[in-house]
């Protein structure tokens, strides 16, 4: 008996101390205050605690009741932030008169965001623990390398978390350029195969971001990484990396992708793809009044949301009036997610302030869903295999659509005034064709046929980048190799000056013989 408590005493011991061993202290950076954005920093945050490790999160939505091991570092006083988020108005867009493409004022928020999450009082408090330490830290990307800071300080491997498809700004950092002939830049409208002119658009856009990353932008990070980063990393008694080597110094890039969603793309072995890892596999049951909709659906749900940025509340009130007359000449329920209450409402038109989004796709009733083409929104269409209806309204949602159109499970209606009445056939033509249905499954198989989830994916690779001590053997070559090597130009300057040395060369000695051919003629005379 004593020998069987012993063995068992043992056995708990062992297990405890795996536990303990395993478990890994990590940094997550995600302030942007875009309700996608904190969606995809809290699907991380769940997987890396649903495998025991010990999360610190800076994040603009804190959480009530925390996962015992979850430190929330609570960023939503910033108020820059939440300022610049909200200036995403519909009507504002629709009317011409906000520019959410701006490089200018974009670019400026961005620097401004990441300053300021930097300077944040609860921030600085971690920052300042001489006794805080982190096994690695990953950060979203968001058009700047400026949070590959934090890796210095705490002398451990850093990770990008790409929010979008693979692009040359991220996998540049990691590998090198792709090329802009068949793939798109980040903000890109059009995807290939490209016409001679879109050709020559891609390769101007590559060259005006390269430009302005490299020789206009790079000062002011560099600037902000020197007042804000070096100072702590001096008192951690750390060598100073400069910030050249501080934002190539990846150990890994998550993407937010799938092949099944875009394209396939060349990709380095520090790229891993875990898009969908955000979606939770337990989904929890709908409301009874929203399973009720969908359950008595008898000609199908069609589910309509421009996503958590865009307000539809905030839509001109004769564009809201003639979608809600032309949804109600429709035999199917309409569920619209929409932040305020409507009146007069069609009989078969049904407002939700906030829905369970992955819960409605889910359901088998459901057979549309409109939407403003957000990536998350995209990846749980085809997660749950819905054909889809895109209205793109900025930033990467034009490409998403263009997309899902060249995939052949939905249709693209361009945002205006009088878009109801398109709107209304490009619905009728998507569920009369079910080829849209019929590719949206075929394309969510795809989606699903995985070694293993995506989630499990991400804490597979974040405990490898630990465990090796930032995966130097997943790095390419590339980042080792001068751009003028790359394309051999010291090799065409090389056989350049062999050119026209030979040149001169055979010059001299064609004059010289010339020459020596003139004074023997002149000489016998």
């Amino acid at each position: 008996m004593n020998s069987l408590w012993s063995l068992f005493l043992c056995l708990l011991c062992a297990i405890l101390c795996l536990n303990v061993c395993g478990a890994y202290k990590i940094l997550v950076v995600f302030p942007i205050a875009g309700k996608s954005h904190g969606i995809l920093g809290d699907g991380v945050v769940r997987h890396l605690l649903n495998a025991g490790h010990e999360v610190s999160y800076i994040t603009p939505f804190p959480k009530d009741n925390p996962h015992k091991n979850l430190r929330q570092i609570d960023i939503s006083s910033d108020e820059a932030n939440a300022v610049m988020m909200n200036k995403a108005n519909i009507t504002a867009i629709m009317n011409k008169e906000q520019d959410v493409a701006d490089p200018r004022e974009f670019f400026k928020f961005i620097l401004d965001t990441q300053r300021s999450t930097v300077l944040n009082e609860n921030v600085q408090k971690m920052l300042n623990d001489p006794k805080q330490t982190f096994d690695a830290v990953i950060a979203e990307w968001m058009f700047s390398e400026l949070y590959s800071g934090f890796a210095p300080i705490y002398g451990c491997p850093f990770i990008w978390l790409s929010t979008t498809e693979p692009h040359s700004s991220i996998l540049d950092l990691i590998d090198e350029t792709l090329n802009p002939t068949y793939n798109p830049g980040i903000i890109s409208t059009t995807i290939p195969p490209y016409t001679f002119t879109e050709r020559i658009k891609e390769l101007l856009f590559y060259a005006a971001n390269y430009v302005l990353k490299n020789f206009v932008l790079i000062g002011s990070e560099r600037e902000v990484y020197e007042e804000l980063f070096v100072p702590l990393i001096k008192k951690k008694g750390r060598p100073v990396p400069t910030y050249d080597e501080v934002k190539y110094n990846v150990s890994l890039v998550l993407g937010n992708s799938h092949v099944s969603l875009g394209q396939a793309t060349r990709l380095p072995q520090s790229y891993k793809a875990v898009g969908g890892y955000h979606i939770d596999t337990n989904i929890k049951p709908l409301p009874e009044d929203l399973k009720k909709l969908l359950d008595n659906a008898k000609n199908g749900l069609i589910y309509f949301s421009m996503g958590s940025n865009l307000k539809s509340k905030e839509l001109p009130d004769e564009f809201k009036k003639s979608l809600l007359k032309m949804f109600g000449t429709l035999k199917h329920t309409v569920l619209w997610k929409f932040e305020d209450a409507l009146s007069d409402l069609p009989s078969n038109v049904h407002i939700v302030k906030w829905a369970p989004q992955p819960a409605i796709l889910s359901h088998p009733n459901c057979i549309l869903f409109v939407t403003h083409g957000g990536l998350l929104s995209t990846t749980e269409t085809i997660h749950f295999g819905k054909p889809t209806v895109g209205i793109p309204v900025f930033a990467d949602q034009f490409i998403n659509v263009e997309r899902a159109v060249k995939k052949g499970f939905g249709k693209r209606v361009d945002l205006s005034y009088t878009m109801a009445g398109d709107l209304k056939v490009a619905i009728e033509e998507v569920l009369a064709n079910p080829s849209y249905a019929k590719k949206a499954k075929e394309l969510s198989q795809i989606y699903h046929d995985r070694p293993s989830l995506p989630g499990a994916e991400l804490v597979h690779w974040v405990e490898h980048v630990i465990k090796t001590g930032g995966a130097t053997h997943l790095r390419s070559p590339a980042l080792q190799v001068p751009f003028y090597q790359k394309l051999y130009l010291d090799l065409a300057a090389l056989i350049l000056i062999v050119v026209i040395a030979l040149r001169f060369i055979v010059k001299r000695v064609w004059k010289l013989c010339s020459k020596k051919t003139v004074d023997s003629k002149k000489k016998n005379k």
